[in-house]
């Protein structure tokens, strides 16, 4: 369905001295983007089939034309901008572009995250492994790494080795070996946080 309605404007002063000509408005905005461009050109050709690389005679920076509408600029490393003449279509085709960049600037946060989630879960693990070998200390006294990765634990002449990954405990006597094993596993019980698969 169409609607026509008559647009009127009224000038007084200097304004309406002479007729006004028929203005374009050129817009601009910019987004934040720390992505290689190259990535973006990719990702523009998977959603419009015309797009082009150039580059701005007056600012010397990269920049993409897509459809003939809309030119996306590669400011700096760390935002683009977007370059149209407002008409519905290039209105249409440069939202368009926006959503695109914002959802990939909000996936690439991702890998930051995760990056830093196990970074984090790997500092954990090394404070874990300090505590435990403090408590066996404190509770045994001469306990020392081997060669194999074992922690050797020395209590009166009688020795025993610790696997850390699996638990398992080698020792000739059955006393020191089921105390170091169950010292052990206490020790892991209470540095260990509970997983939420066990909640």
């Amino acid at each position: 369905m169409y609607f026509s309605s008559e647009k009127m404007a009224k000038a007084i002063g200097k304004l309406a001295e002479k007729t006004p000509e028929v203005a374009n408005i050129n817009q601009r905005i910019t987004i934040p983007y720390s992505g290689a461009f190259g990535v973006l050109k990719h990702r523009l050709k998977q959603m419009y089939e015309s797009v082009d690389s150039g580059v701005d005679e007056d600012s010397d920076v990269t920049t993409l034309r897509v459809h003939d509408r809309v030119t996306i600029k590669q400011e700096s490393d760390n935002h683009v901008s977007l370059h149209w003449t407002a008409d519905p279509i290039s209105d249409m085709v440069s939202d368009s572009i926006v959503a695109l960049i914002l959802n990939m600037t909000r996936e690439m946060p991702q890998v930051v995250v995760e990056s830093e989630a196990v970074k984090t879960e790997e500092e954990n693990e090394k404070k874990m492994e300090k505590v435990a070998h403090a408590l066996l200390v404190s509770l045994f006294g001469d306990v020392k790494l081997g060669e194999d990765g074992k922690l050797v634990i020395i209590v009166d002449s009688n020795v025993a080795y610790l696997d850390k990954q699996s638990g398992d405990v080698e020792s000739e006597n059955e006393g020191l070996k089921e105390r170091v094993r169950i010292a052990f596993r206490r020790i892991q019980s209470a540095v260990r946080p509970i997983p939420l698969s066990a909640a």
